[in-house]
């Protein structure tokens, strides 16, 4: 394993690895099943110069960031024998001891076969390294927060595949495009992408009222807060010094009436990702996206769904993917609606 600053505590790879010999380590590309008992996983290729810990996160779900630093910090977790720190990065063969946690298991979801081959007739693309499936609306894109399984969790499980990861993340109701690395490579590549904001999103959504039609910047830095309830939100705050700059370009590509409502077509792309971004953006210019229950409270459209919709990805290498406007959304449209292309 190497150490981007190297110090007495970094792992070395010199010497042998000592086991007990009633403790054989498992791969990491297995699930632990008992938590309760001191765990050895070999790193694998999937693995991979992953720092340490994002690796204990993907397999310790459920325990807090807080609990995993601070067993690392307790020596609870070491790599080849040797005590380690959070940002080191492992490498194939390295081997990761875990000191008993109380963390309770989660049942393998059952996925019906009828859910199972809806999703993998969504899937618009697939290479060796990744696919981008269509995703629904109402669909989380993970399990947690009483959810039993998220996509992540039913792709893992309809297709048998040990290796996939999220690349980024959709609300859960926001359909369309969500990217899966199938690599560890791939998974890579395509964040550092990402962080780079050379894939371009493109979104389109049906909003409030009828902006000039064209294009624009909306340019209104946002603030994430929690209410009482303990639930998040997000909101434009130009004072507070804790808000994140944030951009979304958007061009209006319909106007019409809908049920004696005006009513837009509008295609967003964010060129920041923060956390709810466009439905604040808009709903901050006046023109909220019609079914949303947390930005746009006051809704009185009729429909029954959150309409945004990840309709295109522009990445580096490859031709654009795009997935059409759900019918859920399309219905609403006037017969006479061009949709971009």
């Amino acid at each position: 394993m190497t150490n981007s600053t190297m110090n007495d505590h970094a792992p070395t790879h010199e010497a042998p690895v000592i086991f007990n010999s009633k403790a054989r380590p498992q791969s990491a590309d297995d699930e632990i099943g008992n938590f309760k008992k001191v765990n050895y996983l070999e790193v694998t290729r999937h693995q991979h110069d992953q720092r340490l810990d994002n690796f204990l996160l993907n397999r310790l779900k459920g325990l807090p960031k807080s609990h995993i630093y601070k067993m690392i910090r307790s020596d609870e977790v070491r790599v080849n024998n040797k005590r380690c720190k959070a940002h080191d990065r492992l490498q194939r063969e390295d081997i990761v001891r875990i000191a008993p946690v109380q963390l309770a298991t989660r049942e393998k979801p059952i996925i019906s076969t009828e859910f199972a081959n809806s999703l993998l007739a969504r899937i618009v693309y697939e290479d060796d390294g990744m696919l981008v499936l269509n995703k629904p609306s109402g669909i989380a894109v993970h399990g947690g927060s009483g959810l039993d399984f998220g996509v992540i969790e039913a792709m893992r499980e309809v297709t048998g595949k040990k290796y996939l990861e999220l690349v980024h993340r959709i609300d859960k109701d926001t359909s369309g495009l969500l990217m899966i690395s199938k690599k560890r490579s791939a998974l890579k590549t395509l964040q550092q992408h990402l962080v780079d904001k050379t894939i371009q999103k493109h979104y389109l959504c049906l909003a409030n009222g009828q902006p000039v039609m064209g294009e624009q910047r909306i340019d209104a830095p946002l603030l994430r807060y929690t209410l009482a309830s303990g639930e998040r939100r997000v909101k434009v705050d130009v004072q507070d010094p804790q808000a994140k700059e944030s951009q979304t370009d958007i061009k209006v590509h319909e106007r019409f009436k809908m049920s004696n409502q005006s009513v837009s077509l509008i295609e967003a792309k964010p060129l920041t990702g923060r956390t709810h971004q466009i439905r604040v953006h808009l709903a901050h210019i006046g023109h909220a996206i019609l079914g949303d229950d947390k930005y746009n409270v006051h809704d009185k459209s009729g429909v029954h769904r959150l309409c945004l919709h990840a309709w295109r990805l522009d990445i580096p290498g490859y031709e654009a993917i795009t997935a059409p406007l759900p019918d859920d959304m399309a219905d609403w449209l006037p017969e006479q609606a061009k949709l971009p292309k």
